[in-house]
């Protein structure tokens, strides 16, 4: 049981004001900052919401499981809360407005929270509850790593790949919605503009209007704050005026509590259906990507299919004059024969090179590591009359090109920058490009990530330092990871689970 479970206990089983204003003490900032970004930047209302949710957390805190992960709890019922506050189609229309804009963004290294923050909430809601708490425990609670760990149950490592595979996630999930921050920039603006320091003296108001289960409103916060300023004279002249106030505020204390514990039965009933309703527009948006790709896949069938027939008559043309060749019998010498088979193997590997160029979606630019001798000999074995064929020995050539790259170019480079740098492993893709054998050009690194930094003596046998980002053909295609001395591939085609050797260390 975390600290803060042990506050919620303690306030739970015995009321303790104490415990409660620790509790939004610590959570206040995590509070206002995702409702400061959720009402478009609108300080009063932010305030508003923060309010609304605290004084949800002291009507349901007797309810709560033991082990409730009290910052994911906190952040539902702040997305809730400030829906109810942006459902004018004024608000709406800002919010779509924001989420368009954001597929002009060109610069993926820019680090400004406000690209995303229109859906970041939304986005963090559609996350597994594993990797939504990382997420909320190491970004919006500001925790380490090892006490990242201690609340998940796991070691500090474990929390540092978990954080990272969740960082990942939600980078997915938000460029979906048309926002192009990379996954190393998110994780820089999580870190330094995901908490928005709640206004000075927010915390106490919020505890105190919860604990007397009222809601004071952000203006009587203002004005309670100008009171402590008055005069002695100002002071005695509105003696009176808060007297009368107070009890007033007693009725509505009373009234208040009553519509609170109708609010919160109404909104755990509620809770499941807003579930299902996240649930299908995620299916919705899966459903909608889909039928773009195959709409997409379908119009550039129908431009290419005439090219591929031509290409097809070309091929069967080149297997009839080897047949007819070969059927010539003793007229031809043995060296014309050999001649003739050079020719047509030549031209077999020029076809396949034509076939690629007119293919550029199927193709890498690590191709232009393949000699001549590579693209006939692919050429001769393959079946370029069927899909299947076609398909197979485009994959063949990728999985060469990257078996030359990862000899001649990826692994080298990582040996040759560590021992230039002191041990240290690259932080940037493009760090290797002095340090390969054949030339890494901007294209090709773009393919790849660096998925772990620091110093080779931190390292365990076979840890992958950059990784294939994505395959071209998911049917077929294995994907590449390097490690310093090694590379493997992993995926569905043939070279699955297999290991290459880089050499030895520097």
């Amino acid at each position: 049981m975390t600290d803060s479970n042990t506050l919620l206990s303690e306030y739970a089983r015995t009321g303790s004001e104490s415990a409660f204003r620790e509790l939004v003490s610590r959570y206040i900032d995590l509070v206002y900052s995702t409702a400061f970004r959720l009402v478009d930047g609108d300080v009063e209302s932010a305030q508003d919401v923060a309010q609304t949710v605290f004084v949800a957390l002291a009507d349901q805190a007797r309810t709560l499981p033991k082990d409730v992960m009290l910052g994911g709890w906190l952040h539902l019922r702040t997305r809730f809360a400030a829906g109810k506050l942006m459902r004018t189609e004024r608000r709406r229309q800002l919010r779509e407005r924001q989420a368009a804009e954001m597929n002009a963004i060109e610069d993926e290294s820019e680090s400004n929270l406000a690209q995303v923050a229109p859906v970041l909430d939304e986005a963090i809601g559609q996350l597994n509850a594993e990797d939504r708490n990382a997420i909320l425990l190491r970004f919006f609670e500001q925790k380490d790593f090892r006490s990242v760990g201690n609340a998940l149950g796991s070691s500090e490592e474990a929390a540092r790949k978990r954080v990272d595979r969740a960082l990942e996630k939600l980078h997915v999930l938000l460029r979906h919605r048309g926002a192009t921050l990379s996954a190393a920039a998110l994780g820089t603006a999580l870190a330094t503009e995901a908490v928005t320091a709640a206004p000075a003296g927010h915390a106490a108001a919020i505890s105190a209007a919860a604990l007397s289960g009222t809601t004071i409103t952000t203006a009587a916060v203002i004005a309670a704050t100008k009171t402590i300023a008055m005069t002695t004279l100002q002071k005695a002249s509105v003696t009176f005026s808060i007297a009368f106030l107070a009890s007033i505020g007693l009725y509505e204390a009373h009234q208040s509590s009553r519509l609170h514990e109708a609010m919160g039965a109404l909104q755990q009933q509620q809770a499941p259906l807003a579930e299902q309703i996240q649930r299908l527009q995620r299916e919705r948006d899966a459903a909608t990507n889909r039928l773009a790709s195959l709409t997409e896949d379908n119009m550039r069938l129908g431009r290419d299919m005439p090219e591929l027939l031509k290409l097809r008559s070309e091929v069967s043309r080149l297997r009839n004059e080897s047949h007819e060749l070969a059927q010539a019998g003793p007229a031809s010498t043995e060296n014309d024969a050999i001649d003739v088979e050079a020719k047509e193997l030549a031209r077999k590997g020029k076809l396949l090179k034509q076939l690629v160029a007119r293919m550029p979606e199927k193709s890498i630019p690590e191709l232009q590591y393949l000699g001549p001798q590579v693209w006939m000999d692919r050429a001769n074995l393959a079946d370029l009359e069927t899909d299947a064929g076609i398909a197979k020995v485009l994959s063949e050539l990728r999985e060469d090109a990257k078996d030359l790259l990862a000899a001649l170019g990826m692994t080298p480079a990582l040996r040759g920058y560590a021992a230039a740098n002191g041990g240290q492993l690259p932080t940037d893709i493009s760090q290797l490009k002095p340090y390969s054998i054949v030339g890494m050009s901007d294209d090709v690194l773009q393919r790849y990530q660096i998925v772990k930094t620091g110093n080779v003596n931190d390292l365990h046998q076979g840890d992958v330092l950059v990784a294939e980002k994505a395959p071209v053909d998911e049917q077929n295609d294995t994907l590449f990871a390097f490690a310093l001395n090694t590379w493997s591939w992993h995926g569905v085609g043939t070279k699955s689970g297999q290991t290459g050797s880089g050499g030895a260390n520097p």
